[in-house]
């Protein structure tokens, strides 16, 4: 994991005077060149771009040329921001875009990131060549999501300064289990601890995610639909994309595939890395 500096939430006070505007996410690129737009990975509500790193380096090494994971804002190493929106997500990456002189990319998001690929798309669909939304639907996921129970455990755990990483590892782990009862899910989360001055913190901004949750549960309006190609690849164990997303999913996404790998939850990369390599490969265009 790249070591960054952590930045603790503002204060309420400053919440209520923030506007919406981009904050430059911290990013890392693998491959160059290539007939293709440059794939662009956004990853979870509890991820970074760390969790996507094997993805981008899979891809790249069967030639899929240019590959960037950026942390979305209040994640990672990016900035910590009292907004959170996919508004405002969708802003971040568009930010980056331009920064890098990126005229039109290929996005591919997993959960969260899903729904920022594809409000990015619906906003701006000049900039996207095509979408990949991995386990998630642009359709509410507030009645199967257990994320507010997540975001509760992670900030009663407690870790005494100056014990050692595997220790602090193991302690958060333990508080954790009672609600968070999947170990791979545990070990997701626990990507997010890290030590500050001999200080164990959760490097996401929870309090900007706790207040927002329900903005991230759910999904903005949009009328105009996404004329690209979309994939909405599914974990076929998980709940995020069912039968009931059909119509809305064929409704901002036209040309859209729905997909499911067998026998893979909502970390579908996680949980069958080789079949979700190849999905997504299938996908890309012609090189």
């Amino acid at each position: 994991m790249l070591p960054c500096r952590v930045r603790l939430p503002p204060p309420a006070a400053a919440a209520a005077r923030s506007v919406v505007t981009a904050v430059s996410l911290s990013h890392t690129e693998v491959g160059s060149g290539g007939a293709r737009p440059p794939l662009v990975l956004l990853h979870g509500l509890f991820g970074s771009r760390n969790n996507l790193q094997s993805v981008a380096n899979a891809l790249v090494r069967r030639g899929c040329g240019r590959v960037l994971t950026p942390d979305a804002r209040n994640h990672g190493c990016s900035p910590h921001s009292p907004v959170m929106s996919y508004e405002a997500m969708s802003l971040d990456v568009q930010h980056l875009l331009h920064r890098l002189r990126i005229p039109q990319c290929i996005l591919l998001g997993h959960s969260m990131g899903g729904r920022t690929a594809m409000t990015l798309a619906l906003q701006r669909p000049d900039l996207v060549e095509r979408l990949i939304s991995v386990d998630i639907s642009p359709v509410s996921s507030a009645p199967v999501s257990e994320f507010s129970d997540y975001i509760t455990a992670m900030k009663a755990v407690k870790i005494p300064d100056g014990v050692s990483r595997s220790a602090a590892r193991q302690l958060a782990d333990e508080q954790l289990r009672p609600v968070v009862q999947l170990p791979q899910i545990r070990q997701y989360l626990l990507t997010n601890l890290v030590d500050v001055q001999g200080r164990y913190v959760w490097r996401m901004n929870l309090e900007a995610i706790s207040n927002h949750l329900a903005d991230i549960m759910n999904f903005p309006v949009f009328h105009k639909p996404y004329p690209g190609p979309a994939l909405f690849l599914g974990g076929s164990m998980s709940p995020y994309i069912s039968s009931k997303d059909y119509p809305e999913i064929r409704r901002l996404f036209p040309k859209a595939d729905v997909q499911y790998i067998e026998g893979a939850g909502h970390i579908v990369h996680q949980d069958k890395f080789e079949e979700f390599i190849t999905a997504v490969l299938n996908f890309l265009p012609p090189p």
